[in-house]
């Protein structure tokens, strides 16, 4: 078996500065780079002074490609992978690839960099400690209602991409499936010259976006705050561990009364819960 690499190299999603010098050593030192769109990808590559030969690999030929891909790593050939910007595999092709090289016994080595999912996040000012990506909604009306009636309760941050063409439905469609007071963020031209990163009530945005024709150009990040999350009624184990522990001891207004104290639960709430299990 040989020991050679596939490489999954994040590109700059924007700014040409973000490209790592180990994303570079890396494009430069593979026997062949496989690009979503290699015409796309040529002008990132000349900028760099990138000479390595492209194929493109995108949804249509992925399947057909990785015997290609096999042979040359088989032959010793280290390849990388590129998408048209950002993550490979981040709601773009490559997860057949990836699969199949892995499932052939060579290593598939990622080299990290740019995603507009973390970007947008990083600046957004909402919850990330636990959130979901759903990439594109559906483009007909039907099906993304749906999908957003999908995640009208989830309590973790959703993201979505959206595009220069859908985006005003898009919010129009939140507003009806969401609500209008649900805080969404905008992010738009992320690294670019006209990016920009703007939040609030979904119905406010729409008519922020609506007055500026230029804001609803571009590529988009849409996040989503989730909504609040559900107080759980009753009393924590920890705090009847204790009223049941002072009951065995004392009456029930005394270890109710006592209870509150230790745990800051409110005494005739306890005294409830106390007299319930007497």
């Amino acid at each position: 078996m040989s020991d050679a690499v596939l490489y999954i190299v994040a590109t700059p999603i924007g700014n040409l500065g973000d490209m790592t010098p180990r994303a570079v050593e890396v494009l430069q030192s593979v026997a062949l780079i496989a690009a979503e769109d290699t015409r796309h990808s040529g002008r990132l590559m000349a900028h760099f002074n990138i000479k390595t030969p492209m194929i493109s690999v995108h949804d249509h030929n992925e399947r057909q490609r990785l015997q290609t891909i096999l042979d040359k790593l088989s032959a010793g050939e280290n390849i990388a992978l590129i998408s048209d910007a950002g993550t490979p595999l981040i709601s773009d092709p490559g997860f057949y690839l990836v699969r199949g090289v892995r499932d052939a016994g060579f290593k598939a080595v990622p080299v990290p960099g740019c995603s507009a999912v973390i970007t947008a996040m990083s600046a957004a000012g909402v919850p990330t400690d636990r959130f979901i990506f759903e990439g594109f909604l559906p483009a007909k009306r039907t099906g993304r209602q749906q999908q957003l009636a999908l995640i009208k309760s989830e309590e973790r941050t959703v993201i979505f991409y959206e595009s220069t063409h859908r985006i005003i439905e898009t919010l129009n469609d939140m507003v009806e499936v969401l609500g209008a007071d649900r805080y969404v963020v905008m992010a738009r031209e992320l690294t670019k010259t006209f990016e920009t990163i703007h939040g609030d009530k979904v119905s406010d945005l729409l008519v922020w976006m609506e007055q500026d024709h230029n804001q609803q150009k571009g590529e988009f990040v849409l996040i989503v705050q989730g909504v609040e999350p559900k107080k759980e009624e009753g009393f924590s184990a920890e705090t009847l561990h204790v009223l049941e522990t002072l009951l065995e001891e004392l009456p029930v207004k005394q270890a109710a009364a006592l209870a509150a104290k230790l745990t800051g639960e409110k005494k005739n709430a306890l005294y409830q819960e106390a007299l319930n299990r007497k």
